[in-house]
C-alpha cells in the first residue's frame, strides 16, 4: 500500500497539516493516534511499507513489567498500562495479554535490587519452594526470585497496525514509502519535510520517531551528532521439552521474565508459536541499519541464551540443535540506554520534538511515549506525565551535550 487516505476522504498529503509525524513504528503510530485524538490534522509518514520487517517494531511478541532499576521507568509503565486498555477498548479488539511476572538475578546485583524495590515486587525468601514456577526454574546459588503482577506480552506488528488503524479513524493521513530526508523552519515558523522523491509537506509541529535512523536524520537536519546506535539482535524460540507445553502458557498464569547479571535474559510464555518458547539475551552488535549483515552475531546471541536455560529451566526447555526460530531484530541504543523524548532544539525550538533511543525496551511504553511526545508537540509540555509522576528529566538531549559521561548504563533494561 503506497498511501491511505484518511477518514474524510481527502487525498494524501493534501494541505497543511497541524502535526507531522514521521516513522510509523509503534511511537510514531502511538503519537499519531494521541495527537488526532485531540482533533489535529496529523500526517503519519512511513519510509518503508507500513507493518515492515526492517525496524524495531515489528514481530510477534513484546513484554511489559514495571521492574526497572531506573526509577523514571515505572510511572511511565503504568501510565502506559492503562493507556493500552484505553486503546484496546476503543479499537474492539485485544493486543496485550496479562500475565504475572518473574525476575531473577544475583541477590547482591544492584540493578536487580533496585528493579526489585521500584517494582514493588515481593522477593520470594530463601529456600522458600512454595512460589509459583519454583518447579520450572532453578535458582542459582546466591540469587533471588521476585514476583510481580504488572506483566503481560503484546502482539507486536498487531499493535502497530492498531494503533495506526486508530489514528486514520480519527482523521490522520497515513503515507507509507515516503522517505524524509531534511525538515526545515519556514520564515513564517511553520515546518516542512522534505522527501526522496521531491514531495514537501507543511506542518505547524513535527514528530520525529524513526528508529534505527534517528542519528542520521538528526545530522542531516541539524549537524547534532546524538549518540542513538543501531544494533542487530537476534530473537529466540526454543522448544519446550514434550509433557511440558501447557505449563509454559499465560493460560496457566506462566509469568513474563527478566533474569538480571551476564547475559540479561528475557522471555515471555510460550504462546506465538505452539510448543515454542521465547528467550533472549538483551544486545547485540552494532549496525548500519541501511546495510545490515542479516546473520551477524547469530551464534553469539543463541548460544549464551542456550547455556542459560541450560542452568536454570533444563527440565523444561530444550536446547539440542539451537534455537527453533530466529527472528532478526534491531535496538537504538544510547549510550545510558535511557530514552530520548526531547525537543530537538535549535532553531527549530519547541517544534520538533524527537522520540528515539528505547534501547530495545521501549515498546511497552509505546501509549504513554506517543501520548507524551503529542503533549510535547501541541502543547510545549507533556501535562500528562507530570500528572503520572513521570520524570522525563533523564531524557533530555543535554545530557549527552552537558556530560561527556552519560555513557554508562544504571542497569540491565532489558525488552
Amino acid at each position: 500500500m503506497a498511501a491511505a487516505s484518511n477518514s474524510n476522504g481527502e487525498a494524501p498529503g493534501a494541505g497543511r497539516f497541524d502535526v507531522i509525524v514521521i516513522g510509523a513504528g509503534i511511537m510514531g503510530s502511538c503519537a499519531a493516534y494521541a495527537a488526532s485524538s485531540r482533533g489535529a490534522r496529523v500526517l503519519l509518514l512511513e519510509q518503508f511499507d507500513l507493518l515492515h520487517h526492517r525496524g524495531s517494531s515489528h514481530g510477534e511478541s513484546r513484554t511489559i513489567r514495571a521492574t526497572y532499576p531506573q526509577p523514571h521507568y515505572p510511572p511511565m509503565v503504568r501510565l502506559s498500562r492503562r493507556l493500552w486498555e484505553e486503546a484496546q477498548a476503543e479499537a474492539g479488539y485485544r493486543v496485550l495479554t496479562p500475565t504475572p511476572h518473574l525476575d531473577l538475578g544475583p541477590r547482591d546485583d544492584p540493578a536487580f535490587r533496585d528493579a526489585v524495590r521500584n517494582g514493588g515486587a515481593a522477593e520470594v525468601a530463601a529456600g522458600d519452594t512454595s512460589w509459583p514456577w519454583a518447579g520450572v526454574f532453578r535458582v542459582p546459588e546466591g540469587w533471588a526470585a521476585a514476583t510481580s503482577e504488572l506483566g503481560g506480552v503484546m502482539k507486536a506488528t498487531k499493535a502497530v497496525a492498531m494503533f495506526q488503524a486508530l489514528a486514520v479513524k480519527k482523521g490522520a493521513v497515513v503515507r507509507d514509502r515516503t522517505e524524509v530526508v531534511g525538515i526545515a523552519k519556514r520564515g513564517d515558523g511553520s515546518i516542512v519535510v522534505r522527501t526522496a522523491s521531491g514531495e514537501e509537506f507543511h506542518g505547524a509541529k513535527c514528530i520525529v520517531t524513526v528508529g534505527a535512523w534517528t542519528s542520521k536524520l538528526v545530522k542531516s537536519v541539524t549537524g547534532m551528532d546524538l549518540p542513538v546506535q543501531p544494533v542487530h539482535t537476534l530473537i529466540c524460540y526454543w522448544k519446550v521439552r514434550p509433557g511440558h507445553e501447557s505449563e509454559l502458557t499465560p493460560e496457566s498464569s506462566f509469568p513474563t521474565f527478566a533474569s538480571y547479571g551476564d547475559p540479561y535474559i528475557y522471555s515471555t510464555p510460550s504462546m506465538e508459536f505452539p510448543g515454542l518458547i521465547k528467550i533472549a539475551k538483551h544486545g547485540g552488535a552494532p549496525c548500519d541499519p541501511d546495510g545490515r549483515d542479516w546473520a551477524a552475531g547469530a551464534a553469539g546471541l543463541a548460544e549464551p541464551v542456550a547455556r542459560w536455560i541450560d542452568a536454570v529451566m533444563p527440565e523444561h526447555v530444550d536446547t539440542a540443535g539451537g534455537p527453533v526460530v530466529r527472528q532478526a531484530c534491531m535496538y537504538s541504543v544510547t549510550p545510558d540506554e535511557d530514552f530520548v523524548v526531547d525537543f530537538l532544539g535549535g532553531e527549530f525550538g519547541r517544534d520538533v520534538v524527537v522520540g528515539g533511543g528505547f534501547s530495545g525496551h521501549g515498546f511497552k511504553m509505546g501509549p504513554a511515549v506517543g501520548r507524551i511526545l503529542a503533549e510535547m508537540a501541541m502543547d510545549g509540555e507533556a501535562r500528562t506525565a507530570a500528572e503520572a509522576g513521570v520524570d522525563l528529566r533523564p531524557l533530555r538531549i543535554d545530557r549527552f551535550v552537558d556530560n561527556p559521561k552519560a555513557g554508562e548504563p544504571q542497569g540491565s533494561c532489558g525488552s
